[in-house]
């Protein structure tokens, strides 16, 4: 007698199903869902917010209280000197720093490959890495102490009779710029480095060998193999830093830690223009618009930039 069917059996193509709904990529791109509604609730939904930035609103209105005003705040920002000279110093800033600060990593990451004792290069990479872990608090409250006018830097250039008297580094608005470069570099070289060392790692050390047998050096090596491997790696890097050129990444917390009445010339960014506006004076609707300004610069610039990265190299983000 043949067996009666099964109720599986009934529906042709379930097992190939159950078969895809338990493969490893599946269980992959479930495992990544969280990620992406946390993505959505945390970063898109609140992008509904930014209606208020066309309405003159307060905190008991809500986002969807409050009377239309249209573009009267961007209008309003776009005959604020203090608007301009914030992007001036914002721009200034971002720009000095990767011109300063972006090869940096690259140089170092490069450095680091060609140093052969592993324990060596861990202690290196541990220190370097060190002052990235370090609070901008932390780290502007060590630059007030070593810059002050008794402090241990004016010290040194004295005895070196490099000056006749003490800097006032915090006083004058011309230092701000450098100083603040000098930090970044500081703080953030060796974490930099960690992306570009990643890639150079990956490179088969058969390549190395077969250079090697035909006479080429450490230079030579650097030049036709390390900087071609990470030659992608650099230009997504470079897409990344030029659309956060806006937003300048370190500058607000120079700019809100260091600044003072003295270096303000130099040292009001965008982001303190929006803290201002918004949390001290609190003008929110304003500072929404403000914000809404540098996010939209950010983004064409960010696009841009992608698109002539992939039209002159093929390397691109999407």
């Amino acid at each position: 007698m043949n067996k009666p069917l099964m109720a599986t059996d009934r529906r042709p193509g379930s097992a190939s199903l159950r078969g895809k709904l338990s493969s490893p990529q599946v269980i992959l791109q479930l495992m990544v869902l969280p990620a992406v509604l946390a993505m959505v609730i945390f970063n898109f939904m609140p992008m509904f917010g930014m209606l208020i930035a066309f309405k003159e609103t307060d905190l008991t209105d809500g986002i969807f209280g409050g009377k239309w005003v249209g573009f009267a705040h961007f209008k309003e920002i776009f005959e604020d000197d203090r608007f301009w000279m914030a992007m001036h110093n914002t721009i200034g800033m971002s720009i000095l720093k990767l011109v300063i600060t972006f090869a940096a990593p690259i140089l170092f990451a490069l450095i680091m490959n060609e140093i052969r004792s592993n324990a060596y290069k861990k202690v290196v990479q541990t220190i370097s890495t060190l002052p990235h872990f370090l609070s901008y608090v932390i780290v502007a409250t060590l630059c007030l102490i070593f810059l002050d006018p008794q402090g241990i830097v004016n010290h040194v250039l004295m005895s070196l009779h490099l000056t006749k008297e003490p800097i006032e580094f915090m006083a004058e608005a011309k230092w701000f710029w450098g100083l603040g470069s000098a930090l970044d570099l500081w703080k953030e070289t060796g974490w930099g480095a960690i992306v570009f060392l990643a890639a150079i790692t990956g490179v088969n050390g058969e390549v190395y060998e077969a250079a090697r047998m035909d006479g080429a050096g450490r230079l030579r090596c650097i030049w036709h193999i390390n900087l071609p491997a990470i030659r992608s790696t650099i230009m997504v890097m470079l897409i990344l830093n030029i659309g956060n050129l806006f937003y300048g990444g370190s500058n607000f917390d120079q700019s809100y830690l260091l600044g003072n009445m003295f270096n303000t010339d130099r040292s009001y960014t965008l982001g303190y223009y929006t803290l201002d506006n918004g949390l001290i004076q609190m003008r929110y609707s304003f500072a929404a618009a403000a914000d809404l300004i540098i996010s939209t610069l950010s983004l064409t610039l960010l696009l841009l930039t992608n698109w002539v990265a992939k039209k002159i190299n093929g390397s691109n983000i999407f």
